[in-house]
């Protein structure tokens, strides 16, 4: 089974920036990172989890919502079980609890649900 540990998450002003992190680790054993594609979503206040970015093994496919599309960006380092979130141009209405995921589909599939999740990071912007 895989563990996933995110950070980075805290409180920004509207326009800012903020980076977020997820440290992969396999419950027993040791991981190999470059197996799992990898996610991440958000769920706000009172919505559904939804569907942020996800990244590939091998970051050769990519795939964002529409709300973050150039906003944010997805980039993985499968040496240090690593995975990061750059969010730009912040808006109070991406305020929510960021969720990292882990699946072993080939190609990221924004309509489904990783099998695996962390317990999040709050990210809140203010306005």
């Amino acid at each position: 089974q895989v563990r996933l540990v995110e950070s980075g998450g805290g409180l920004v002003e509207a326009g800012g920036s903020l980076g977020l992190s997820c440290a992969a680790s396999a419950t027993s054993g040791i991981l190999n990172m470059g197996l799992w594609t990898m996610h991440w979503w958000r769920q706000a206040p009172g919505k559904e989890r939804e569907f942020v970015a996800a990244i590939n093994w091998n970051s050769n496919k990519i795939e964002y919502s529409d709300s973050v599309k150039g906003r944010f960006t997805i980039s993985r380092d499968n040496t240090w079980n690593k995975l990061y979130l750059q969010m730009t141009n912040l808006t109070p209405e991406d305020t929510a609890i960021y969720y990292c995921g882990a699946d072993r589909r080939s190609i990221p599939d924004p309509t489904k649900s990783p099998q695996y999740w962390g317990r999040g990071t709050q990210v809140t912007v203010s306005s």
